[in-house]
């Protein structure tokens, strides 16, 4: 089959039911590079197969063929990459995932693939359950907790393996940031059975020791080493720890579910130093600034003030005080003077009209209305005697008279004549002597006074015969 009829679109053809245009006319090293630009527009790729011849070359670079039943591709990894491209030393026919880019090798004319990393095939599974892990720890709410950095740690906890290269960036760049800065460090192996375990019993044991902050650190690495950070025992002991957790795993490109349950995700062990430790030199430079700042500020209030002082020296109020006491007086004067004439007039007022409700009061007293009434009860009284005098002579014969009459034929009248009213028990009047009994009391009605005495015998006057 012709490389034509394989791939159409690497040649122009006419449309059908028209003329076919001419072939284009390339060089090899034009159709060469053709190839290679729809090659790399292939991006980056995931190929599965079997190892097989495996060379590695005096300049570091890895050569190898990925087969399967029906094809065979050319691989290479190159002496940058290898450290970082297997997991694992590779042996003949593994079965392996390799990532990496199509490449066209001009001066041969082949194309191969260069690798970037080698995994095994079942990583898959092993992204599968990482996924699984990282939905549930999602619903947990871990991946939520952001705390605040301290601005100045003291000291900084660092939790890696003692051997590896992460440590000694970040110890590089402290003493680039601020040498000597207190840092403590909890060794831990950071890949392998059991590193998950070891990071979270370190990180606990470091953030009981006082730190202010913890820094979670490693070099890059596959999938497979870097597992450590994705199993619970560390981030459990992470989601627990009572201070802030900057995490630094891998290069920026690798992510872990450390990265996630952290409250601060640095790019590079380098990157998380730079986030903890503070930077002695911008520190100076910043105090240095705020020093010119504050002289400036000191001297340019210092001449403001001179200038008021010198201003103040020439006011006429420290020149001499006696007219300011003077001018003072004065006002004080005036306002006098304004105050009593204020004052006097509502007085005036008020005093006229006192007056006059005097007037009024007493023109009302009853002192007065008295002395008013009794001249008119006198007037009133000897006009009404006269008027009774006049008018009264009549009646006062005809009750004379009446008066003589009665006197007659009162019962003083009588007793005055030397008769007696005698009254009973219940001081009716008794006018027979069976009213009573004997050893009742009696009153005995004078003309004056009144004798009492008790009833000894009863002799009831005899009734005449018939």
């Amino acid at each position: 089959m012709s490389a034509r009829s394989r791939d159409p679109g690497l040649f122009d053809e006419a449309p059908r039911g028209r003329a076919e245009a001419p072939p284009r006319h390339l060089s090899v090293s034009e159709l060469t590079a053709e190839v290679a630009l729809r090659l790399g527009a292939l991006g980056r790729l995931s190929v599965e197969g079997e190892l097989s011849g495996i060379k590695r070359a005096s300049s570091g670079h890895v050569y190898f063929d990925l087969k399967d039943k029906a094809a065979r591709i050319s691989c290479v990894v190159w002496s940058s990459q290898a450290k970082r491209a297997f997991a694992a030393v590779p042996k003949e026919g593994d079965q392996v995932l390799v990532h990496g880019k199509l490449d066209v090798y001009a001066p041969r004319g082949s194309y191969s693939l260069v690798v970037e990393r080698v995994e095994a095939v079942g990583v898959g599974l092993l992204l599968a359950r990482l996924e699984a892990l990282k939905v549930e720890l999602a619903a947990r709410g871990w991946f939520e907790r952001r705390r605040a950095l301290p601005a100045w740690p003291r000291p900084v906890g660092v939790v890696t393996s003692r051997d590896g290269a992460a440590l000694r960036d970040f110890l590089r760049t402290r003493s680039l940031r601020w040498p000597g800065y207190p840092v403590r460090i909890a060794h831990a192996p950071v890949q392998g059975p059991g590193a998950s375990a070891a990071l979270g019993a370190a990180l606990t044991r470091l953030s009981a020791s006082g730190v202010d902050v913890v820094v979670l650190i490693r070099g890059g690495g596959s999938l497979e080493d870097l597992m450590a950070f994705n199993e619970e025992p560390l981030l459990t002991a992470m989601w627990n720890c009572p201070v802030p957790i900057v995490s630094g795993v891998g290069h920026e490109t690798d992510t872990t579910l450390a990265d996630l349950v952290a409250d601060v995700r640095a790019h590079t062990p380098t990157d998380a130093a730079s986030r903890v430790l503070p930077d002695r030199a911008a520190l100076c430079e910043r105090l240095e600034r705020l020093r010119a700042h504050l002289v400036e500020a000191a001297h340019d209030g210092l001449e403001r003030r001179k200038e008021r002082l010198e201003r103040a020296a020439g006011a006429r109020v420290l020149s001499g005080a006696g007219w300011l006491l003077s001018e003072r007086q004065r006002n004080l004067e005036h306002l006098s003077k304004r105050l009593a004439a204020a004052a006097r007039l509502p007085l005036e007022r008020r005093r006229g009209a006192l007056d006059q409700a005097e007037r009024r009061l007493r023109a009302a007293s009853p002192r007065a209305r008295v002395r008013a009434w009794q001249g008119r009860t006198g007037v009133l009284g000897t006009r009404l005697v006269a008027a009774g005098r006049v008018l009264g002579e009549p009646e006062a014969v005809a009750l004379s008279r009446l008066a003589a009459g009665l006197h007659a034929l009162s019962p003083l009248a009588v007793l005055a004549r030397g008769y007696s009213l005698t009254l009973g028990p219940g001081g009716e009047a008794l006018r027979d002597a069976r009213q009573v009994a004997p050893g009742d009391s009696i009153a005995t009605r004078l003309s004056s006074g009144t004798v009492n005495s008790r009833v000894e015998a009863v002799e009831p006057e005899a009734e005449p015969a018939e």
